[in-house]
C-alpha cells in the first residue's frame, strides 16, 4: 500500500511540472557568437545565465537540462504506455548554426502524443558527446527532434548513440552536412526527408521535466530519452564536429542539479502494448 502511494504521489508531481510551470516557448539561440561550450570562456556554459539578462534561468533555474539518469532516482512504471510516433515525410532544409548542424521540416511532418497532447515535429540537431548521462557515463552522440505543440509546449525526444555500426539516417545525411561545412547561418533546401528513418528500437524511455540545452534554456521542457543506445562511427561523430568548425571538441552542456524532480523509466508491459494495438 505504500509503495502505491508513493507512485501516485510521483505521477502527481511529475504531471504538474509538465502542465503547471507554464509552457516553454522560447526557440533556441540560433547565432553561435553569443554563446560556447569552452568551460573557460567568458561565453562558456558557467556564464551563459550572465551574458544576457533573458538567458538568466541558465543561471538560476531549478529544473535545467541535461541530467545524469542514476538507476539511484529513476522510478520504473508501465503505466505511460509506448512513445506514439506519427511521423510522416516532408521537405527539409539543413543549416550550420556555428555550434550545431539543425534539420528542420518546412511543413508538417508528424508529430508525438504524450498525454493526450500532441507535439508537432520540428527540427532535429546532434550534440557531442551525448548531453544526457546513464549512471555517470555520457556517450559519442545525441540526438534530439524538438516538437512543439499548438500551444507553445515542447517536447524533446532524445537519441543516444556510441561508436559502432553507421546510424543508417546519418548516412543518408553524410553529403548534405558536408555541403554546409562552409556555410554558417546558411540554411540549404535538400528535399523531402522522412523522420520515420531515425531508428529508436526500443520501447522502454525516460521521461522527465526539465529545459532547453542551449541559450535561453526555457525550462519547462517535456524529455524523452529512449532507453537503447543506438550506434554511429567515428567519421559520422567526427564530421558533426568539424562541420561546425567552432574551434571546441565538443557541444554538450554539463550536466544539471535534478533537484528533486522524478525521472521515470517507462517500460510498458505486454498487456499494455496489445490493449493500445486491439
Amino acid at each position: 500500500m505504500k509503495l502505491l502511494v508513493a507512485r501516485i504521489l510521483l505521477c502527481t508531481v511529475f504531471l504538474f511540472l509538465a502542465h503547471h510551470v507554464g509552457p516553454a516557448t522560447s526557440e533556441e539561440v540560433e547565432d553561435e557568437s553569443l554563446f560556447n561550450y569552452d568551460a573557460g570562456s567568458e561565453r562558456g556554459p558557467a556564464r551563459w545565465g550572465e551574458i544576457r539578462r533573458e538567458w538568466g534561468t541558465c543561471r538560476n533555474g531549478s529544473m535545467q537540462s541535461p541530467i545524469d539518469l542514476s538507476s539511484e532516482r529513476v522510478q520504473v512504471v508501465a503505466h505511460l504506455g509506448r512513445l506514439k510516433r506519427c511521423y510522416e515525410a516532408s521537405n527539409a532544409t539543413l543549416k550550420n548554426r556555428g555550434h550545431d548542424i539543425v534539420l528542420r521540416w518546412e511543413g508538417g511532418a508528424g508529430s508525438i502524443y504524450v498525454n493526450g497532447t500532441q507535439y508537432l515535429l520540428k527540427q532535429c540537431h546532434w550534440h557531442s558527446p551525448s548531453e544526457h548521462a546513464v549512471n555517470g557515463r555520457r556517450f559519442d552522440l545525441e540526438l534530439h527532434m524538438v516538437h512543439e505543440s499548438p500551444e507553445g509546449e515542447i517536447a524533446v525526444v532524445g537519441v543516444m548513440y556510441k561508436l559502432g555500426q553507421p546510424d543508417t539516417f546519418l548516412s543518408t545525411m553524410m553529403k548534405h552536412i558536408e555541403g554546409i561545412a562552409d556555410s554558417h547561418g546558411v540554411e540549404r533546401a535538400i528535399g523531402i526527408v522522412n523522420p520515420k528513418h531515425i531508428k529508436i528500437g526500443s520501447r522502454n524511455y525516460y521521461r522527465y521535466v526539465g529545459s532547453l540545452t542551449v541559450p535561453p534554456c526555457t525550462q519547462n521542457v517535456l524529455w524523452t530519452i529512449v532507453q537503447k543506445v543506438r550506434t554511429v562511427t567515428r567519421e559520422q561523430v567526427k564530421l558533426l564536429r568539424e562541420a561546425v568548425r567552432d574551434d571546441s571538441e565538443f557541444n554538450a552542456r554539463p550536466l544539471q542539479p535534478i533537484n528533486r524532480r522524478p525521472v521515470q523509466l517507462v517500460s510498458p508491459t505486454d498487456s499494455e502494448l496489445e490493449s493500445e494495438n486491439p
